[in-house]
């Protein structure tokens, strides 16, 4: 009996050794990283951790946002893309890992596996751009350029190709001497840039092909902190337009 009692505590710590072992990798697991952190605990606090959590769990919140029965812009995109044995194994993944947060001290890598914008702020700017749409909203004037690259392909009815580029420019709303709205100082800068091979590095199902996005303050300098995975995620259904909101009115702009 004292054998077999000692076989069993045997048994059932090197099930329970085993159960700890994180899983092989799967595909798609990078797109998690990127929000989640690379050991699936999160440094941001509205976002959840996924190490440790129930299989089963996992499983039935990833095809919720694949059916759109549960909300979120970012996770629906990216979970429209998986099946279900792509769901089963990101879980499993996941439920494999340790829920403690110390990947520091592991000596796993990273705390962050953000994807960081490689798009530097266009030296000449306004020079080779072309204004093609103009927004008000409460105090803030919004104004969109596109490039030579962009804008001659758009009207040509192309997708943009590399070497596009689309900034936006934000600014504060003043009013002229007749009570006119005028665009005032400048607050701040959002882009996309399309650049040969700047894909290659971002997981397939956050991929807008060769497209970057970014975000720079009212000087031009580029705010580091923005995660661009989540440009990404809310860019991908537009992949038919080349990842543009705004495609339609870029191709109604006139040659100037």
């Amino acid at each position: 009996m004292r054998r077999l009692a000692a076989t069993t505590v045997l048994l059932t710590i090197l099930m329970s050794a085993h159960a700890q072992e994180p899983r092989t990798a799967p595909v798609n697991v990078e797109a998690c990283r990127a929000c989640h952190g690379p050991a699936g605990i999160s440094l941001n606090p509205t976002i959840p951790n996924l190490a440790g959590q129930k299989q089963a769990y996992l499983e039935v919140q990833l095809k919720a946002f694949r059916n759109k029965d549960r909300h979120n812009d970012f996770m629906n995109v990216i979970a429209a893309q998986l099946n279900d044995a792509n769901i089963h194994d990101l879980a499993a993944y996941w439920a494999s890992m340790s829920a403690e947060p110390t990947p520091e001290a592991s000596g796993r890598g990273p705390v962050s596996s953000a994807i960081h914008s490689r798009m530097q702020f266009p030296k000449a700017f306004p020079a080779g751009f072309t204004l093609y749409q103009t927004e008000t909203e409460e105090n803030t004037m919004t104004r969109r350029y596109a490039n030579a690259t962009a804008a001659s392909a758009a009207r040509a009815g192309k997708q943009l190709p590399d070497g596009s580029v689309i900034l936006q420019v934000s600014y504060k709303i003043q009013k002229d001497a007749a009570g006119k709205d005028i665009a005032g100082p400048v607050q701040s800068y959002a882009g996309m840039e399309s650049h040969s091979n700047w894909g290659n590095d971002i997981p397939l199902v956050l991929r807008n092909e060769n497209w970057d996005y970014a975000l720079f303050a009212a000087d031009g300098k580029r705010q580091d902190q923005l995660n661009e995975a989540q440009c990404l995620a809310c860019h991908k259904p537009k992949e038919s337009d080349s990842y543009v909101f705004t495609m339609q009115q870029l191709r109604e702009t006139p040659s100037r």
